[in-house]
């Protein structure tokens, strides 16, 4: 990427998003392990932070990679073996591998906020889980249920809570902040929140499916709160191994060795999974001009991606625009100008 990054295209999108609707934005484009650019728009300031939905999703899987290197996790073990209340309601075949890829079989399987942050409940609550349809046989959106059990097995494995693995051991190493269970009393400066009231989101009595509980239980599918930089940073380090967290062979399974094609039926596209991003054309094909970019796009339009091959990341967060088409579109379109700033 040139020194003189040209900009314009991104920015022009971002003001036309905040004249059709969108109150915040944020952008920020990392390559060579440092942030290139930033910029936030609308009420967004430069150290708000946004709820970046199923965007957290690889940054939980990256997690579970360490146990895989450490030998402590082998995916080809049913989640039973690990975890053996999960039997129940005939999981007992479910592997881990399933689990990661989303083949698993129990995308619509329920996990309040205030159950999944109770150990005995969470567990509770994955034996009591049924399956819809055969594991291994088809790919379905898990959008909360695989990465509860994600969250269930890094706290088996590691002793700890999962957030404050996560914290240890991937954010803290990459000088990055928390991102995943912030507590009620620390949710300042996130956007949506805002947005829906913060004194009233902050409040004891706020409902405990209310976003304000998502995020302080760390939702593991989609809790994490951060700023546009922190998530183009997570991707830098997954490009360049940054703290020798992972090994190599272990990295470059997790973010390049598509594991399954099943054909997506939400975008008619093959998933195009590994074991926690996407590549290339899969999910809702967010990054379609590079066969080799991966990431993972959030609901609200949120977005998180690396490009290979010009060793760029990106992140893009917005708030504000109640279109799910909308924001879903500006994320494709976003993504692709941010791609176009390295060839």
């Amino acid at each position: 990427m040139p020194e003189d990054l040209d900009t314009t295209a991104l920015e022009a999108a971002a003001e036309l998003a905040l004249a059709r609707g969108v109150s915040a934005c944020q952008i920020a484009v990392a390559q060579n392990n440092r942030i290139v650019w930033t910029r936030s728009f609308g009420r967004a300031t430069p150290d708000a932070r946004f709820w970046v939905a199923s965007a957290t999703k690889p940054i939980v899987s990256a997690a579970v990679w360490l146990l895989i290197d450490a030998g402590s996790l082998d995916i080809t073990q049913p989640v039973a073996h690990y975890i053996p209340a999960f039997a129940g309601e005939g999981k007992q075949t479910v592997t881990v591998e399933q689990v990661m890829l989303m083949t698993c079989g129990f995308p619509s399987a329920p996990m309040a906020s205030v159950d999944g942050a109770d150990p005995e409940r969470r567990v509770q609550q994955l034996a009591r889980w049924p399956l819809e349809y055969a594991p291994g046989t088809r790919y379905v959106y898990h959008g909360m249920s695989a990465h509860w059990v994600l969250a269930e097995l890094i706290e088996r494995l590691s002793g700890q809570n999962f957030c404050d693995f996560i914290e240890e051991r991937i954010t803290r190493p990459l000088g990055l902040p928390r991102v995943l269970g912030i507590s009620r009393d620390q949710q300042s400066k996130i956007v949506q929140l805002a947005d829906a009231g913060e004194e009233r989101a902050l409040s004891a009595e706020a409902d405990d499916g209310a976003l304000a509980a998502k995020i302080a239980a760390g939702e593991p599918g989609g809790g994490g709160v951060m700023t546009a930089a922190t998530l183009a940073l997570f991707y830098q380090a997954l490009l360049h191994n940054t703290g020798h967290l992972w090994s190599p062979e272990v990295l470059a399974d997790g973010v390049g060795n598509v594991r399954c094609r099943l054909p997506d039926p939400l975008m008619n596209l093959p998933a195009n999974r590994t074991l926690g991003v996407v590549v290339g054309a899969g999910f809702g094909a967010t990054w379609a001009q590079s066969s080799t970019a991966f990431g993972w796009p959030g609901a609200g339009g949120q977005i998180g991606f690396a490009e290979p091959a010009t060793g760029i990341s990106c992140a893009f967060l917005q708030a504000g625009d109640p279109d799910q088409g909308s924001q879903f579109m500006r994320g494709v379109e976003m993504t692709n100008l941010a791609l176009a700033l390295g060839r």
